[in-house]
């Protein structure tokens, strides 16, 4: 390396490291890495995914890069998938899993889980525009796997039921015909309808079913973390109020093609 190249990295560094010093935490929590916040990052935009770059995009990740930067700590996106997301947390592997997760009761047994984010409706997505769930009760019926719903969903249609890693796995079999319906949160598509996908498919909010919790409340949105980091809950529930009052997250929202009225939550409750 010439002489030049390596003044001028290590000017970088220096300076990078100023940066660092320079910045006073408005919240400070301990980490699985100091002065990182580690993500495991399932797929499900617009929500969370890796982006070819391999930075941690979505809505969720966007307001915890926010997070980062009052904690003044840097975002280190790890990829997972529905299924072991939540396991990454609870094995100290990862400070947090994205994707939409919801506050339920079932969860909030293993993991902590953070002030709401937003609220995300369950949808049926379906050529025939159907809404209530007696109406696909007879097909094949797909979602992605780790969705709040997916246990009573086996429970009612069995074999019936085919689970998929991610939404576009999921979207890919409803538009070839693979399945008859689908279930997954009603923004998703939305989001892809916008982006040109999805064509001939109408997302309808379900009707609420006695038999489905989560088709009669719509799910707040959250960060699972560790049941035993509560400093990092404390840290990152004061973030994510601010975050709320300033009016960020409704803008998050909106920049993914969401409603920003879905970060009006409510009060903190979990989806029995």
């Amino acid at each position: 390396m010439k002489l030049t190249a390596i003044i001028a990295a290590t000017t970088v560094l220096a300076a990078g490291a100023a940066l660092a010093q320079d910045c006073t935490p408005k919240y400070s929590f301990p980490t699985v890495e100091d002065g990182f916040i580690t993500i495991a990052v399932t797929s499900y935009a617009p929500y969370s995914y890796i982006d070819t770059d391999g930075s941690a995009k979505g809505v969720d990740n966007a307001i915890l890069a926010e997070i980062a930067k009052l904690s003044c700590k840097e975002l280190k996106p790890v990829a997972s998938d529905a299924g072991s997301g939540i396991q990454s947390v609870i094995a100290g592997k990862a400070d947090v899993t994205t994707g939409a997760w919801y506050r339920t009761a079932e969860r909030d047994r293993v993991v902590n889980l953070s002030a709401p984010l937003y609220l995300d409706q369950m949808g049926i997505y379906s050529r025939d525009g159907y809404s209530k769930f007696t109406d696909i009760e007879g097909g094949t019926v797909g979602s992605v796997q780790g969705n709040l719903w997916v246990n009573d969903l086996r429970a009612i249609l069995g074999e019936q039921l085919k689970l998929y890693p991610d939404a576009i796995a999921l979207q890919q079999d409803l538009m070839a015909g693979r399945v008859d319906a689908a279930i997954d949160g009603s923004s998703i598509g939305v989001v892809a309808q916008s982006q040109g996908g999805l064509q001939g498919i109408q997302i309808k909010t379900i009707e609420p079913d006695d038999r489905i919790g989560a088709s009669k409340e719509a799910g707040q949105g959250t960060y699972p973390m560790s049941k035993k980091n509560p400093e990092m809950l404390a840290g990152m529930d004061a973030a994510i109020q601010e975050l709320h009052d300033n009016g960020k997250i409704a803008e998050i929202l909106q920049a993914y093609g969401l409603d920003p009225s879905a970060a009006e939550t409510g009060a903190p409750r979990l989806i029995q």
